[in-house]
């Protein structure tokens, strides 16, 4: 090969090698996506469980939502005051945070409730709500033992004694997956501050409730009327408790003649 052909063949690799470089370029300019840095931060910030307890999906979802001022710095229940703490520091927000914890709105264990029948094998909470009568609780309202919550909590928060569910308050969360695990919609989050807690989930009449449990709601209204705070109503056959209103006076729980308005554990 002559001298001139290997000059014209090293210009075109040289060419197309131009022409390559400056079309990358160009799509990178086209397609780049831009970082924002306090996005990154909080993400890392964050403790990577992925649980969704925040309502975003992951912690990816909810790092963006809270760079982007949707979310605030203590939006998750996992990392708690200390990152929402430095999430603050982050972003410039205050850290401020109400910390919730699940709560099973159930008292009727297998010694104060009655039972429809006796189940020996392997069985969850969801398969055992199809069974005819919805469990083996005499309580259709009621835990019935299974522990399908036990099993969707990562943080060992929840165990079942006495068939029934019990949270750990000092380990829960909130991530708020036993909630989305229970079919009887048993579980619920409340303040961790609150000191008073309605243990029931029935709304049967307060004849029908006593005959299967001894400790649930008869909606008596003794609750609501001692409170003299606007704290409590009986709602469907049911006490509720407004945390908004109430000051842990304790007034609903001593006339509660079922003892089913329970101090926090």
């Amino acid at each position: 090969m002559s001298v001139t052909g290997v000059i014209i063949a090293a210009a075109v690799v040289a060419g197309v090698g131009i022409l390559i470089g400056f079309l990358l370029g160009a799509a990178d300019l086209a397609f780049k996506v831009e970082v924002n840095e306090i996005e990154l931060k909080v993400r890392e910030a964050l403790p990577g469980n992925n649980c969704g307890g925040c309502g975003y999906p992951g912690c990816d979802g909810l790092a963006a939502a809270i760079a982007n001022g949707e979310a605030p710095a203590g939006a998750c229940p996992v990392g708690g005051s200390v990152t929402a703490q430095i999430i603050a520091e982050i972003t410039g927000q205050t850290a401020d945070m109400v910390k919730n914890v699940a709560f099973v709105k159930c008292h009727g264990s297998n010694s104060v409730s009655s039972l429809k029948y006796e189940y020996h094998g392997n069985m969850n909470c969801k398969e055992a709500a199809l069974v005819s009568g919805g469990g083996p609780k005499g309580c259709s309202f009621g835990c019935m033992g299974y522990g399908s919550c036990v099993s969707a909590c990562e943080f060992d928060a929840i165990h079942v004694q006495d068939g029934l569910a019990l949270v750990d308050r000092e380990k829960c969360v909130a991530c708020g997956k036993c909630i989305a695990e229970c079919p009887k919609n048993l579980i619920e989050m409340v303040p961790y501050q609150a000191e008073h807690l309605v243990r029931c989930n029935s709304t049967s009449k307060g004849k029908d409730v006593k005959a299967v449990c001894s400790v649930g709601c008869i909606a008596c209204k003794m609750c609501e009327k001692a409170c003299a705070f606007d704290a409590v109503k009986v709602v469907n056959n049911l006490a509720h408790i407004d945390y908004d209103k109430c000051t842990n006076c304790g007034a609903c729980a001593q006339k509660c003649p079922t003892k089913i308005i329970v101090i926090k554990k």
